[in-house]
């Protein structure tokens, strides 16, 4: 269970992210995949991500500071609202510079509708993140939707699909912000990952300093 969270920072570059070095964990998927949702369950907090039935509600780099010890990062949606191609550029280039340069990124966890087929859009996402060497976990959303039977055949079916250009799989999350369920695990992940950081007797600095 989180004891508390924290809204620290919005951010249009990475050059303008919180200088605290500290493990940081960043969530993103499509557009309206559930992401402020499942934050806001993570937390407990009704209200801590702001949710919207528009599609490119967050457009920027928003930075939580999760019990005082770890960054929760909220990241925009790559799959592209309806805007301008200068700000779908804008984000993009914003997201993956995110993702290359910063230092205390321990993990990606990209949101997946459990409703849908594989989509190309995940999927590139996904494959660009293996070839950039980023951990990333698959966290599928809205999982209360479609039958239990139904669920575990679409998440098979999506590690069928991974597994046509990946010898190992990612980690996988079933999720669901209404009924409350798969945060827990998800937590548990993120709590093992910081004691194996902490674990390692060096600074915080050096741990991340050569990750890319």
């Amino acid at each position: 269970m989180i004891r508390s969270a924290e809204f620290v920072k919005s951010s249009f570059k990475v050059e303008e992210c919180p200088e605290r070095m500290i493990p940081e964990y960043a969530f993103t998927g499509r557009s309206n995949v559930g992401k402020s949702s499942l934050i806001n369950h993570l937390t407990n907090k009704k209200k801590l991500a702001k949710t919207s039935g528009t599609p490119g509600k967050t457009q920027l780099i928003n930075h939580f500071v999760i019990d005082d010890s770890w960054f929760l990062v909220d990241l925009p949606g790559y799959g592209w609202a309806q805007t301008s191609k200068i700000n779908k550029a804008a984000w993009k280039k914003m997201i993956k510079d995110y993702l290359m340069i910063r230092q205390n990124l321990a993990a990606v966890f990209v949101l997946v509708d459990i409703r849908h087929e594989p989509q190309k859009v995940d999927l590139e996402f996904i494959q660009w993140l293996g070839e950039k060497g980023i951990p990333f976990s698959i966290i599928f959303t809205k999982a209360d939707k479609p039958r239990k039977s139904q669920i575990q055949s679409n998440v098979s079916n999506y590690k069928k699909t991974l597994q046509n250009t990946w010898e190992e799989l990612p980690p996988t999350f079933v999720t669901s912000s209404v009924k409350k369920t798969g945060g827990e695990e998800v937590l548990d992940f993120i709590r093992r990952i910081n004691a194996s950081l902490a674990q390692q007797d060096i600074s915080a600095h050096s741990k991340f300093k050569d990750r890319f």
